[in-house]
């Protein structure tokens, strides 16, 4: 298994916003889709606004494959789920810490089900 650089992690982790595209049944590419990413130790994590109802986040659950971009790195990831209650409420803290400057309108949302539950882990290809 592939691992992150420390330059990857502070890039992606420090980034506000990133970009993700699952990969479709047939190999492309779908659209990039803005969401939020935060990380764990050496790890990067992202959660679905609307839970299994995200549509990136359904191309990612089929597909478990893809590509994101932040902090001026581009990298081909797969998808992992999250069930890790101990681990998800370390992640509920890293959201509530890094996005403290957004309303919370935003943040809770990602802190709370449906999200909670729409956890991947993103692992370099």
């Amino acid at each position: 298994m592939t691992s992150w650089t420390d330059d990857e992690l502070a890039r992606i982790g420090g980034a506000d916003e990133l970009r993700i595209a699952p990969r479709t049944a047939g190999g492309e590419l779908a659209r990039k889709t803005t969401i939020w990413v935060v990380r764990e130790g050496d790890d990067l994590y992202v959660r679905s606004y609307r839970g299994h109802n995200g549509a990136w986040w359904r191309a990612a659950e089929e597909s478990k494959a893809g590509q994101v971009e932040a902090g001026g790195v581009t990298k081909d990831v797969t998808f992992t789920d999250v069930t890790d209650t101990d681990l998800n409420d370390r992640l509920d803290a890293a959201y509530r810490d890094k996005y403290r400057s957004y309303s919370s309108t935003y943040v809770d949302p990602m802190v709370a089900e449906p999200a909670r539950s729409a956890t991947l882990r993103l692992i370099p290809a």
